[in-house]
């Protein structure tokens, strides 16, 4: 008995230090938990065989093929036409914010919301520019959207996954794919409300933080070509999104009849049209986003193909490109590349890509395979060379693959066809069968962080269970709800939840209470689902900080925003979220 009670408070001192760990962030959550599940085999509290079962666990391999078939969903552009459709010109902050936070929610229920949110904040940005609206007055609410969409859905955010396996782990029945709508469809809808009733009153407006940082960054030049399919032909300059780019001027538009500049907004888009434009480098890359609008290059490779990426070189002194416009310097021959775009100290350069006569210190976008920045990192043509993250262009032609296997992973797991974890590494081996992704991008698509957190979460949760911790706290929690019932325990649960997903990860938050929820539960001879219900809506809805979820923190910089911004918004939208979501589980699953 009193190596039991001892193994109950060495696994709770272990997580008080892990969680203070987490709280200080020196050091990444995935290290944190897995080093304090492998503290707890050190002391004995618990073996291998219990500690490690979650990395064999189908909810963990089921969260790494989404993170395939999302990356799948967002390389091929899949979502940009959607988007652009959907959120159109709105009249107002509020008619934008409804249109938004829709089109994210609905989304976030069926791909992960931290995907939905990294598909959507280059758009939400662009869109914000063409509508004049802040973006400070829109990501917040972007974040939030997701976030609460995500609890709609087996598939919607991992903290789902994760209590289904825990429940699979002790023989009950794991979740649905649309067991947790009841709540959290109700859910939804009240936030949608919500944020559009109260972020223009709460949140500021801020200036936009890209615009202000791009003020001082490199200037290329880049000339881009209109494909004759391209949606964009017919349309006006400011209609097609070319106008108010953050970071981005449209210099000139080239075409058979003469040159065109500067370039009204009302201008039409032909077909093979050359647009100049002067701009960030991120913003370039932002341009490939557009279906049809591909870089003019001179020489390219003929091996060149939609997984050449671009990187930037800098002229040496010494280099022999010095004196030789870049239709001389025979790029194609030298390097296996093309260049895109050029950049010298600050100076808009006017002449055509092809003339610029280069000297030491211009800065070249290249294209090239993705190799190249090792190939040439040491070669003396060059001082610096390195490769640009996420500067592959869209493969559009596989875009309808890609939502067609999404699509048919939601459909099979739904109807019961197939388990969620063969549909999902169905549909993960499909994305890249049909070329939506190389395999090297699905690979690196897979966060490890994440899934070693999750797993490590599993061990964590049997320690808490196994050396009896988990009944200590559970003691706690009925001692102290007993005069008003099993409703005020599971109220009492969903709370601390809450607050300890602010303090930790959701999917670690999930998994420690878990079993405190479960144990709780049967203390009060009350049905283990509800709570369990619970757990995963609260672990999930972490609103109050920019730390407490991924979301979050994808916002933070991009709005501009200070950490009191979502102390105002969240904690009065998680607090009616929290009464609701308990008022729901109670009633529909007879607390």
């Amino acid at each position: 008995m009193l190596r039991f009670v001892i193994a109950a408070w060495i696994t709770l001192a272990v997580i008080a230090l892990m969680i203070a760990g987490l709280l200080q962030e020196r050091l990444s959550p995935d290290t944190l938990v897995l080093g304090a599940l492998v503290l707890l085999m050190l002391l004995g509290v618990i073996g291998p065989a219990a500690a490690l079962r979650g990395f064999a666990s189908p909810s963990v391999i089921t969260v790494g093929a989404l993170f395939v078939i999302a990356a799948a969903v967002r390389n091929t552009g899949a979502l940009g036409p959607i988007s652009e459709r959907l959120f159109g010109p709105a009249r107002g902050i509020r008619a934008a914010l409804a249109r938004l936070t829709s089109v994210t929610g609905v989304g976030s229920a069926f791909l992960s919301n931290t995907a939905i949110v990294a598909m959507f904040l280059p758009v939400v940005l662009k869109w914000a520019e063409r509508q004049r609206i802040s973006p400070s007055r829109l990501l917040i609410p972007l974040s939030y959207a997701a976030v609460v969409g995500g609890v709609c859905t087996l598939i919607g955010t991992s903290t789902n996954l994760v209590v289904s396996g825990l429940l699979e782990q002790r023989g009950l029945p794991g979740f649905s794919m649309f067991e947790l709508a009841w709540v959290g469809i109700p859910c939804l809808v009240v936030a949608l409300v919500l944020i559009t009733l109260l972020a223009p009153r709460v949140l500021p407006e801020r200036i936009d933080v890209l615009r202000s940082v791009g003020e001082g960054a490199r200037e290329y030049m880049v000339e881009m070509r209109l494909e004759a399919g391209s949606p964009l032909v017919g349309q006006r300059v400011e209609q097609a999104g070319l106008r108010q780019l953050s970071g981005l001027f449209l210099v000139r538009v080239e075409r058979g009849s003469g040159v065109i500049s500067p370039v009204g907004p009302g201008e039409y888009l032909r077909a093979h049209d050359r647009l100049t434009f002067a701009g960030v480098v991120e913003t370039i890359v932002d341009l490939q986003q557009f279906r049809g609008l591909v870089p003019e290059v001179h020489d390219r490779p003929p091996e060149a193909d939609d997984r050449w990426v671009l990187h930037e070189a800098v002229v040496s002194a010494g280099s022999p490109l010095i004196g030789l416009s870049i239709r001389e310097a025979n790029f194609r021959g030298r390097y296996s590349a093309a260049v895109v775009a050029v950049h010298r100290h600050g100076e808009r350069i006017v002449t055509k890509l092809g003339d610029i006569r280069l000297r030491p210190g211009d800065t070249l976008l290249l294209e090239a395979a993705a190799g190249f920045s090792r190939s040439f990192r040491d070669s003396t043509d060059f001082y610096l060379v390195s490769e640009l993250d996420e500067s592959a262009p869209p493969r559009h032609h596989r875009a309808g693959w890609a939502l067609a296997i999404l699509a048919g992973v939601v459909g099979l797991a739904a109807f019961g066809a197939l388990p969620l974890v063969v549909a999902a590494l169905a549909g993960a081996v499909g994305v890249v069968a049909v070329g939506c992704l190389s395999p090297g991008q699905a690979r690196r698509a897979i966060d490890v962080s994440v899934l070693i957190v999750i797993a490590a979460s599993f061990g964590l949760a049997s320690a808490l269970e196994e050396s009896g911790a988990a009944r200590v706290i559970a003691d706690t929690f009925v001692s102290v709800s007993e005069p008003w019932g099993p409703v005020a325990l599971l109220a009492g649960v969903y709370l601390v939840t809450l607050v300890l997903t602010e303090l930790v990860t959701n999917n670690a938050a999930a998994a420690l209470m878990f079993p405190i929820a479960l144990v709780a539960a049967s203390a009060v001879e009350a049905d283990p689902r509800p709570f369990a219900i619970a757990v995963a809506i609260a672990a999930s809805l972490s609103l109050a900080t920019p730390l407490g979820y991924q979301t979050n923190l994808m916002v933070y910089g991009p709005g501009g925003y200070r950490f009191s911004d979502f102390l105002r918004m969240g904690v009065p939208l998680q607090l009616l979220l929290g009464v609701l979501a308990v008022a729901l589980i109670a009633f529909l699953w007879s607390v």
